[in-house]
């Protein structure tokens, strides 16, 4: 049976690229293929400085593309896209990495999902390793408060059926996430003050508190590069998950969750870089401590 797009909501496609045209280019020609009839695609160029915008323009002349002029950060970058899509009228609005490549069924499984509760605000996908296609990166998401943390369940194992269940679940990764209108509405865009990490977690407490449901929706696949342009074990990663663990656990959780989970980070994050004398890390975490402590938030660069 054929779907007519007009029997189906309108989703909007946001990918957000920082030089990272090559990337970009693979997500998009994934998403040609998709089988949804009724979905546009939206690139935000996030201040790229290789030429990203103009290859992307030429390559795609029949896609917006949209410029912020500089790196606004994961949630800023995305919600200038999020932006453009509500003034579209789109119905739901499919965040998706650009680093990522999409299986045709993957936006169909998750809008299907999502249009069986009115209260289902966010559903996710199962993700795999673009370098190792049958090994999960994320099949749902956990928080845990006290120690100021998020964790993918199924990370690393292979997929032999045993996270098939649509659940609902702590929060889903930033990497695919379709997200409601009506919820974007209710409680607003991603806060931007976080920058890198944590900006996803914070949006999904912030709905599952105004009463939507965050779910996980393993028939839709997709496979990820895993940020071949992150900052995964540099000084700037350091920083960052320091400062914006507390301050997800201050802005969400209890005074008492915040006092275990900095006593935590003390041990996790700034014992390690005391022991092996690594100068910049240590630097990095005792920025965050401190930024933290005096509100200063955003980007650091």
């Amino acid at each position: 049976m054929v779907i007519s797009a007009q029997s189906v909501p309108l989703v909007y496609v946001i990918i957000v690229n920082w030089n990272g045209y090559l990337d970009t280019i693979e997500c998009v020609e994934s998403l040609r293929k998709l089988a949804y009839p009724n979905y546009s695609i939206v690139i935000v160029d996030n201040g790229s400085t290789d030429g990203s915008e103009e290859r992307l323009q030429e390559r795609f002349p029949d896609l917006v593309v949209l410029k912020t002029g500089r790196n606004r950060g994961f949630a800023g970058g995305n919600n200038v896209g999020i932006c453009y899509a509500l003034k579209q009228k789109a119905e739901y609005i499919w965040l998706l990495n650009n680093d990522t490549v999409v299986a045709p069924t993957a936006l169909t499984h998750m809008v299907r999902v999502a249009e069986t509760d009115r209260k289902i605000g966010m559903a996710g996908s199962k993700i795999y390793y673009y370098s190792d296609p049958q090994r999960l990166w994320f099949a749902g998401g956990l928080i845990q408060p006290w120690r100021g943390l998020t964790f993918h369940i199924g990370v690393d194992e292979l997929d032999q059926g045993q996270y098939d269940e649509v659940k609902l679940t702590d929060y889903v990764t930033g990497c695919s996430v379709l997200v409601r209108r009506a919820l974007i509405d209710a409680i607003g865009l991603m806060d931007e003050s976080y920058y890198l990490y944590y900006e996803e977690a914070d949006w999904a407490i912030r709905a599952q508190r105004a009463g939507w449901k965050v779910v996980y929706v393993p028939a839709s696949m997709v496979w990820h590069k895993v940020s071949q342009k992150s900052v995964d074990g540099s000084s700037q990663m350091s920083y960052y998950f320091t400062r914006n663990s507390l301050l997800f656990v201050a802005r969400n959780y209890s005074k008492a969750y915040l006092a275990a989970a900095l006593l935590l980070s003390l041990r996790s994050r700034l014992l390690p870089q005391i022991r092996h004398l690594k100068r910049h890390h240590l630097m990095a975490v005792l920025k965050g401590y401190f930024d933290f402590a005096t509100g200063k938030l955003g980007d650091i660069t």
